[in-house]
């Protein structure tokens, strides 16, 4: 009785032993990386448009390591393989490129195709067969480029200066429209009938050469690219050198710090020098840029404004494009430098200024070495501004009308005298104020595309 008692508990012992040893087993099974259950991902669109020529991408990746793939491209009705493999050990992260098969197993006029993809972990799970997954992308062939005409333009653009062209896009998928010029991008906004656009556009005037071209892009990123002709004109911009004086910088420029905690604690007289008319120009300028890029999407009937004369009898006192030195004690001395991005006028102390053509208000409170600055959206793109104002009569939101009186010359910001700093936008891009000082200018290179853009688009030429 004793050896059967001693049998039964080693055979009940060795029974536990091989259930712990087999629960052992199944918990390493279980928690081990080689075990893994996660499937593996494909990071794609489900529906995706295709030209054909730039490959497809597909991104596949693991939490362990990625093992074998396979990619089927059907057209309903036939399919053909265009990529399987294996990858290296370790592999966690892949990018596939896709490239239409050479092969004619496909109907080359499909508008519509499907890429299953098949993927495999390297995973010992699923009997040693690994985790998968497969995915369907539905794929929109489009392998015709954007039609793009220019319908007219102004003949000659000035460095520094405006223009303007009216043009026609279209395209069933049409997805990106712009203009590019000298590495600045313009926004186009609809013209009198769907497919045609009317764009401003801007020569840099610190640029010596200028070139304009439409870019059309449809959804499958087939591109088309047109030149816009211009003539081109360097007009002579200035150079000064002006005497930074202490009376200067103790005077306005500390002013100007002091009022602003990132540069109060500037004590060197030429670092806050420095600081004011280049760190907090620039971030004066930012603003400026960033208030007047916005054109709307709306449609466009017509557009048309009138010469700009804001403020009356005023005398010039400084030009667009001045590019300014400054220097302590010598001129060989130079401290600082800015260039002068608008054209400066004067006449009695806090005269009226008036916005010579209506307008929407973007902008109305102190902006730096601008001081007052109100600022007003004329349509297309085209912006005007008002710095050193000692009052500001409008607030931001507020529809002006041409002949309204918006502010009153000062001398706020960096102003040493009473005067009106008077700014002109571009989509960002400060232009030549003189331009749209006259009329025969407007008249010229602005109303009459506009009448030959009507002419040709309504069907009367």
């Amino acid at each position: 009785m004793a050896k059967r008692r001693g049998k039964k508990r080693g055979s009940k012992l060795f029974s536990i032993f091989l259930l712990l040893l087999i629960l052992a087993a199944a918990g390493y099974v279980y928690t081990a990386p080689e075990f893994e259950r996660v499937a593996p991902s494909i990071e794609s669109e489900n529906n995706i448009w295709w030209n054909r020529q730039e490959p497809l991408q597909v991104k596949l990746s693991d939490n362990e390591g990625l093992k074998s793939f396979e990619l089927i491209l059907s057209d309903g009705a036939k399919s053909i393989i265009v990529g399987h493999g294996e990858f290296d050990a370790g592999t966690k992260e892949k990018t596939l490129l896709v490239k239409y098969p050479k092969s004619k197993v496909l109907d080359p006029k499909a508008t519509h195709l499907t890429l299953k993809v098949r993927v495999t972990d390297s995973s010992k799970w699923n009997l040693l067969a690994g985790n998968s997954s497969e995915k369907t992308i539905d794929i929109n062939i489009d392998y015709k480029r954007p039609n793009v005409n220019v319908v007219a333009n102004s003949r000659m653009i000035n460095q520094g200066g405006s223009a303007l062209v009216v043009f026609q896009a279209n395209d069933e998928n049409l997805d990106k429209l712009y203009i590019e010029a000298n590495g600045n991008t313009f926004t186009p906004q609809p013209y009198k009938k769907e497919g045609y656009y009317a764009a401003l556009i801007a020569w840099p005037f610190e640029m010596d050469t200028f070139s304009a071209k439409i870019i059309a892009t449809d959804m499958a990123k087939n591109k088309r690219v047109t030149k816009i002709p211009f003539y081109h004109k360097n007009p002579h911009y200035k150079t000064s050198h002006i005497k930074a004086s202490d009376s200067f910088i103790d005077g306005k420029i500390t002013d100007l710090a002091s009022s602003d905690p990132e540069y109060a604690n500037i004590d060197e007289k030429l670092e806050k020098l420095k600081a004011i008319n280049e760190t907090m120009r620039l971030k004066n300028e930012a603003l400026i840029t960033k208030l007047s890029s916005k054109v709307s999407t709306e449609m466009l009937d017509g557009w048309k404004v009138n010469k700009f004369y804001p403020l009356k009898n005023g005398q010039r006192v400084a030009s667009f494009g001045d590019h300014r030195y400054y220097y302590y004690d010598s001129k060989d001395n130079v401290v600082s430098e800015s260039y002068h991005v608008g054209y400066d006028l004067a006449s009695n102390a806090m005269a009226n200024i008036k916005s010579s053509n209506a307008g929407k208000v973007v902008f109305a409170e102190e902006n730096g070495i601008y001081g007052n600055m109100p600022m007003i959206d004329h349509g297309l793109g085209l912006y005007t501004l008002y710095g050193h104002c000692s009052q500001i009569l409008v607030q931001e939101g507020d529809e002006v009308q041409a002949g309204a009186i918006i502010a009153k010359t000062g001398k706020t910001g960096l102003a040493l005298g009473d005067h009106l700093h008077f700014g002109i936008l571009v989509q960002g891009i400060e232009v030549r104020p003189v331009e749209w000082f006259d009329q025969s200018w407007i008249t010229k290179f602005i109303d009459n595309v506009f009448k030959k853009s009507d002419k040709i688009i309504e069907g009367k030429e």
